[in-house]
């Protein structure tokens, strides 16, 4: 059973979410996505929510451009920890849906990542996921180590590259 849900308004939006199922994947944990628009199909934002938790989703990723407002409409439904995750867009490179995202009215908290950060968004995700499952603490722990080995590793390469 899947404990993180993301959540698109456009399937458009896939490229953006790619990267964060593709993540959560890696550390071996399941991710439902669909495709629920705040707008479009209210009533299918309204169900999701509210059945959130009687259905094993711990997190919710909202993945959404220009008005973007998925994850609050989620939010309002839902005691669950939300993270925005704002889409780039044509008008206003996702500044428009940043702004959308982190400015949520009191009472309605939205975690909020860079505009098209679906990396970050599944690690965060994760992150929170995290205090609960040891496991999962374990295995971040361990792709942070391996970042950290792979910039030593490119340091040490420019430094050799840099000696004359």
């Amino acid at each position: 059973m899947a404990k993180i849900a993301i959540l698109m308004g456009s399937k458009s939006d896939f490229s953006v979410v790619k990267p964060a199922v593709d993540v959560i994947k890696k550390m071996g944990e399941d991710v439902e996505v669909r495709v629920i628009s705040a707008h479009r199909t209210p009533i299918e934002a309204h169900d999701f929510a509210v059945s959130a938790v009687s259905r094993g989703i711990e997190v919710i990723i909202c993945a959404a451009g220009k008005a973007a407002h998925l994850g609050g409409v989620i939010a309002a439904y839902t005691t669950l920890p939300v993270i925005g995750l704002p889409v780039k867009t044509d008008m206003m490179g996702g500044l428009d849906s940043l702004l959308s995202i982190v400015q949520m009215p009191t009472g309605i908290p939205v975690a909020t990542v860079g505009v098209n950060g679906g990396e970050n968004a599944g690690l965060l995700a994760l992150q929170i996921l995290g205090i609960k499952y040891p496991a999962i603490a374990e295995k971040l722990g361990q792709y942070k180590k391996s970042m950290a080995e792979k910039i030593n590793s490119d340091d040490a390469a420019l430094q050799q590259e840099l000696q004359f």
